[in-house]
């Protein structure tokens, strides 16, 4: 089982695992819309050179926009979820 995933300011914070839900998979939505630059980015090897410059696209310039990624998260069931005492 996975863990429930909090991104603040660009980090990732895993928190206790959440009995009967799934986590989101990195890149999970930029395979599933067909991401131009995620379909470069499947043709290379992780953590190549050319694979570290078509990945400078998405983490400077995202063609997509947070109201997209976040709609489509509520489409696909997802929930963003935070501990209670925060």
């Amino acid at each position: 089982m996975g863990f429930p995933k909090l991104f603040i300011s660009g980090s990732l914070f895993y928190t206790m695992p959440m009995e009967g839900y799934v986590d989101y998979k990195r890149r999970q939505f930029c395979n599933d819309v067909k991401c131009p630059i995620q379909l470069l980015l499947n043709q290379e090897e992780e953590g190549s050179e050319k694979y570290e410059k078509i990945r400078q696209i998405c983490k400077s310039s995202c063609i997509f926009t947070t109201y997209q990624f976040h709609h489509w998260l509520i489409d696909k069931g997802f929930l963003i979820v935070k501990p209670k005492n925060d």
